[in-house]
């Protein structure tokens, strides 16, 4: 299936992908997601840095078995996984800056979460990454695009890194449909004029791609990934 991403990220020799938003904006399902989509498309060094040290029910640590399988280099918080909830960052997590690695990045929820990513915040800005504003328009808190103005504004100024994009990752969970998409891109739209900044990709639930795939720019087709069901 061919994915058309909006200002060609994959071309401009990005290597950090960061995925920042509101608390179940499903910004680790869409890490995990283009984690494997990175490593399908290229055959070097992909890793994923769980920095979400705020959400201790979802984590990309949860992901482990499949990241190995993979062949996917995963970065998770100490305790992640157990039931010790004193998750921290560890030097390890500066893998990140490889040269020779794509790595993706799984941001904590608000202010709160973007604090860990702000203690690398010079070297991010040294290198060549995008840092994208995941959005769900049926979310409390980011139903409107003033709400998402001021998350974003809250994120950034924890993290000291800009958004360069967003992903628009509006949906209802299981009752999702196509109309439920379709639906959120004025929402979308009024976000990025608000922002100025591009709509990266809108997310689509794979057995939902073909029939959204003409109304939407840039659709990304997903696998919901729930926990301790892993396998795509």
């Amino acid at each position: 299936m061919h994915i058309k991403i909006q200002r060609k990220m994959l071309m401009n020799r990005t290597n950090i992908y960061i995925f920042a938003g509101h608390y179940g904006s499903g910004k680790t399902n869409i890490a995990i997601n283009f984690a494997l989509w990175l490593k399908k498309r290229y055959s070097g060094k992909v890793i994923l840095s769980d920095m979400d040290i705020v959400n201790p029910y979802f984590k990309t640590s949860d992901s482990a078995e499949l990241m190995a399988k993979n062949g996917i280099r995963l970065i998770a918080p100490p305790y992640s996984g157990s039931n010790l909830d004193m998750p921290t960052i560890t030097a390890e997590a500066r893998a990140i800056f490889d040269e020779d690695a794509l790595s993706v990045v799984d941001v904590g929820g608000d202010d709160a979460g973007a604090v860990a990513l702000g203690q690398f915040a010079q070297d991010i800005a040294k290198s060549r990454y995008e840092m994208l504003l995941v959005i769900n328009k049926y979310r409390y808190l980011t139903r409107t695009a003033n709400e998402v103005l001021d998350i974003k504004r809250d994120i950034e100024d924890a993290a000291h890194v800009k958004f360069t994009g967003i992903v628009n990752n509006s949906n209802l969970g299981v009752e999702t449909n196509a109309q439920t998409i379709v639906s959120s891109i004025d929402f979308a739209n009024e976000v990025s004029k608000k922002t100025g900044l591009p709509i990266v990709m809108t997310t689509v639930r794979y057995d939902l791609y073909e029939k959204v795939k003409g109304n939407v720019e840039n659709p990304y087709p997903i696998t919901v990934f729930k926990k301790d069901k892993w396998d795509i």
